[in-house]
Order: structure tokens, then C-alpha cells, then sequence
């Protein structure tokens, strides 16, 4: 169902994001928001009638702040600023980045900081109504003076120039903003600038990752539920007076999802007067590491909920008119959030990967080698495992953290970047990986419980019920990959973390 987002300056979500990006909800904006934005570009062009000497406004940029433009240059200040600073490479941004970018420039513009005129929020709006995407080459940014690259070849195609996807065909910026029956724009006095100025492009691959991540940390926990039963583990590691007198938040939650999930376990009443005493951590600590996983996703939420809702320009126009040059375009916050999200979920797949290994070894599961029908004439998912240590091996090389560099730029004027979009750029990567890692977990486990006669818990039961309406049991070798591929979709959509919750509840 098709619903509405508005642009109000302060209020948009995560969630806001991800339907603006992906299911392409209506973007409407508020008649205050509006307003806000008039009376900005009001003080801007009192301030150029009065003559002053204001950066970004009529002076150069960066390094060429000193330079003074004429006023009757100033339209093609601006336009030149937009030219060349497009200036990015490689891939074009996925156009769910570039529908959350737009939203969220759209966003900070209404905050009535940045003195443009209220039609270039209200031409933001209109692309992203009628699909107009620029096509944004995904690098070029350090992330500093905001995501100067990438931010223009998005403004290009307000003013009819680059390139764009229009209804599935790339067109010039001109011919897709006609076709789409959008006028195009002739910018004033700071509104290149303005356009420029910030940290949307990585503020909207974080969004997305980190709705990604919370999605795929439930997925990973009901995958580990899956792997718990099969393997034969024990729920007393889970029991919830262990987590109370170690309550870090997160830890709790993931011990109380494991009970809910495996709640009513005949698999688990069955063994639990046996010899084992201890499982091994990949099964005892899932709520010590998911936990911590969870934690550090709270952490980074609430960065990237405050970095969408800020005005991120430079200089900013405030109400009293003052115009005062700060930093709030540098990604720094962003930055440190998509590092540490990087890592956490980086560790969700080892964890992961570990417990699919122990799937495979019969010594330690108790069944067929590497979950073969007929062992040795069959290898089962043993190649399976091998996808997944090689995308854990791969994400700890994407964890390290991007924003522990920084090369100056603007001959030395801007001597401090973050990187904030190169590690965005690498938790969305690592993110996808671990996507993959968890449903051969999930794959690896929906075979494991095939040897069991027993029911399993209430929520595995629905996860391994799911699977299996679109996945059968092996029966002799096969190619795993289309079956990765498919749960790796259920993952991704929340559709498997959809149809546990029916059964059991809201997880975390």
C-alpha cells in the first residue's frame, strides 16, 4: 500500500527512508516547511540588495573564498560550481541511494537555513513523484565538505544537464526532466552551494544499511535458533536470570527472542538431561555477540536519525540574519557510525560462518558429514560452507575503518575528511555479505533438522516451514546456489523475519 512521506525538517525516520527508496511512497511538503524556506531566501536577497561580501554566496569557493564575484556573475557562480565539481567515477549509485539522497537534501533544505528559493525542494519532490533518478557515480566523495561529487551530478539533472533514469531508459538530464513534464532550473545567488553542502549521500546508504541491519540481525537470530535445535543445543544458556546480572540491553533482547523462538521445543526437551555440559560459544554466546551487534545498531540509529533531520549547509542563514560559516557538511559522525556498524555486523557473519562449520562436522553435530544424503558419493553443502568463510574473510578486510584516513583537499583549505562515504559505501557491502552468510546458515539448518523426528520450537518451526515452501530437502547432490540465493531474498525482504513474528511475536 502506497502511503506518504513529508518533508517537515525534523521528523523523518529510518523507516521514511527505506519507503521512500524502495516502495517509492508520495513525498509531500508542509506549508510551515515552506515558509521556512521563503523567509531564507528573503534574508539572502536582502543581505545581496545591502551589498555584503558573503561566502557562498558571492565570493569563490574553498581555497577561492577570498575572491569576490560580481553580481552579475552570480548565476553562473553557481552553475559552475555544479559543473565542476561532477566530478565522480565508477558505478552509478543504486537508485534506492539516490531516492534517499534526494529525500533527505529535499530535507535539510526545509529547515530554513540554506536561503534557497522554496522551487528547488519543491523540484526535488517532483523527480522523486514522477521517478526522475540522476544517475550519481558512486565514488568521489571523502566526505568533508559534505558529498560535493555525487551531490552534483544529482543537481546537474535540475538544470537539464547529465544523465538520468527515466521510466527504466537513461536520458540526458534535459530530455528526462521533459519527458516527466518537470521544469528545469536556473539557480540564484547560494543555491548551487546549497546543494552541494552535505552529508546526504551517505546519510542515505547509511539509512538503508541500517534498516538492513536490524532486519538481518533478527533474520541471523531466528538462522542461530535453527542451528541450536539441529545441533542439539541446550536453552539454558539462554535463560533470561544469566542476562539480568549482565544487562547490557541488547543481550537481553537477543536471549528473550532465543526463547521465543525455540519456546515449546521438543528437540531441546528431549536431550536435556544428557552428559553434554556446555555448548560450544558459536551456540552459548549468540546473545553476548548478537547483543553487542544490537547495541552498536541503537548507537547508530540515533546518528543517522539526527544527521537527516540537520542542516548540514555552509554558510547557514539564520533567522536574525546572521550568516555564519561552519562545519556541519563534515561526515565525521557518519563516518565513525558506519565504521562501527561495519564491524558489528562483520562479527554477525563470523559467527555465523562458525555455526554453519559446525553443521558440517559429524563428530560435533551428530549428523552426515557436511549434511550429505550419501557421504562420500555426495559432498552435501560442504561447498556451501566454503562460499561463506571466503565472504567473512572478505568483510574483514571491508571492516577496516575508513574513517581512521584523511588526505587534505582544496589546496590544504579542507585538511581534515572523513570518509564517511567510503565507509558507508563498505557497511552496505559488508551487510550484503553477511545476507548471504546467514542464509547458508539457515540453508545448512532447515538440512539439519531433516534428521530430527521431533518438533522444533514455535518459531524455527515456522522459519523451517517457510523454507521449505519454496526449498526441498536435499535428495543427492544439487547446485546450492539458487537455494542461497533464494533465502538470501527472504532475508533481505523481511519476508522469513515476517512470518516468525506472525507466529511468535515482535522480535528485539
Amino acid at each position: 500500500m502506497t502511503m506518504t512521506v513529508t518533508i517537515d525538517d525534523n521528523n523523518l525516520t529510518i523507516d521514511d527512508v527505506y519507503r521512500t527508496a524502495r516502495k517509492k511512497d508520495k513525498i509531500t511538503i508542509e506549508k510551515t516547511a515552506l515558509q521556512r524556506i521563503e523567509g531564507s531566501r528573503t534574508r539572502v536577497e536582502k543581505m545581496l540588495e545591502d551589498g555584503a561580501c558573503i561566502y557562498g554566496i558571492n565570493t569563490g569557493f574553498g581555497e577561492l573564498a577570498n575572491i569576490r564575484i560580481d553580481d552579475d556573475k552570480l548565476e553562473v557562480l553557481q552553475k559552475n560550481l555544479i559543473l565542476s565539481h561532477a566530478s565522480g567515477v565508477g558505478k552509478p549509485l543504486e537508485t534506492e541511494i539516490v531516492r534517499g539522497a534526494m529525500l533527505l537534501r529535499g530535507n535539510t533544505l526545509a529547515k530554513g537555513y540554506s536561503g534557497v528559493r522554496p522551487v528547488i525542494v519543491e523540484t526535488l519532490v517532483e523527480m522523486l513523484n514522477k521517478g526522475v533518478h540522476p544517475i550519481i557515480p558512486c565514488k568521489g566523495s571523502v566526505g568533508a565538505s559534505g558529498d560535493l561529487a555525487p551531490l552534483a551530478h544529482m543537481s546537474l539533472v535540475l538544470l537539464g544537464k547529465g544523465k538520468a533514469e527515466y521510466k527504466g531508459k537513461l536520458l540526458d538530464g534535459k530530455d528526462a526532466m521533459k519527458s516527466a513534464g518537470i521544469n528545469t532550473l536556473k539557480l540564484k545567488a547560494k543555491e548551487g552551494l546549497a546543494l552541494l553542502n552535505g552529508t546526504q549521500i551517505m546519510t542515505s546508504i547509511g539509512a538503508l544499511a541500517a534498516w538492513d541491519a536490524r532486519n538481518l540481525l533478527k533474520a541471523a537470530q531466528i538462522a542461530s535458533a535453527m542451528s541450536l535445535e539441529a545441533l542439539k543445543g541446550t536453552s539454558k544458556s539462554f535463560d533470561e536470570r544469566i542476562h539480568k546480572v549482565r544487562p547490557h540491553p541488547g543481550q537481553g533482547m537477543c536471549a528473550m527472542n532465543i526463547r521465543m523462538l525455540v519456546k515449546n521445543s521438543e528437540i531441546i526437551a528431549s536431550h536435556e538431561n544428557c552428559d553434554k555440559v556446555q555448548d560450544p560459544y558459536t551456540l552459548r554466546c549468540m546473545p553476548q555477540v548478537y547483543g553487542a551487534a544490537l547495541d552498536t545498531l541503537e548507537h547508530v540509529e540515533n546518528v543517522i536519525s539526527v544527521e537527516m533531520n540537520s542542516a548540514t549547509d555552509n554558510p547557514l542563514v539564520f533567522t536574525n540574519g546572521d550568516v555564519l560559516s561552519g562545519g556541519n557538511f563534515h561526515g565525521q559522525p557518519v563516518a565513525f557510525a558506519m565504521d562501527f556498524l561495519g564491524i558489528a555486523m562483520a562479527e554477525v557473519g563470523n559467527i555465523s560462518e562458525r555455526t554453519t562449520d559446525k553443521l558440517m562436522y559429524e563428530p560435533e553435530s551428530g549428523l552426515p558429514p557436511f549434511l550429505a544424503t550419501d557421504p562420500g558419493l555426495d559432498s552435501g553443502l560442504m561447498l556451501a560452507q566454503y562460499t561463506a568463510a571466503s565472504l567473512v574473510s572478505e568483510n574483514k578486510v571491508l571492516a577496516h575503518p575508513s574513517s581512521t584516513d584523511s588526505i587534505p583537499t582544496s589546496a590544504g583549505q579542507e585538511d581534515h575528511v572523513s570518509m564517511g562515504t567510503i565507509a558507508a559505501r563498505h557497511a552496505r557491502e559488508i551487510i550484503s555479505n553477511v545476507q548471504y552468510v546467514v542464509a547458508i546458515e539457515a540453508l545448512a539448518a532447515a538440512q539439519g533438522l531433516e534428521y530430527h523426528d521431533l518438533s522444533p520450537g514455535e518459531g524455527v518451526k515456522a522459519a523451517y516451514r517457510y523454507i521449505r515452501r519454496y526449498i526441498p530437502p536435499l535428495d543427492g547432490d544439487r547446485s546450492p546456489a539458487e537455494d542461497i540465493e533464494k533465502i538470501k531474498n527472504m532475508i533481505r525482504s523481511g519476508k522469513i523475519v515476517a512470518v516468525v513474528e506472525k507466529e511468535i511475536g515482535s522480535m528485539l
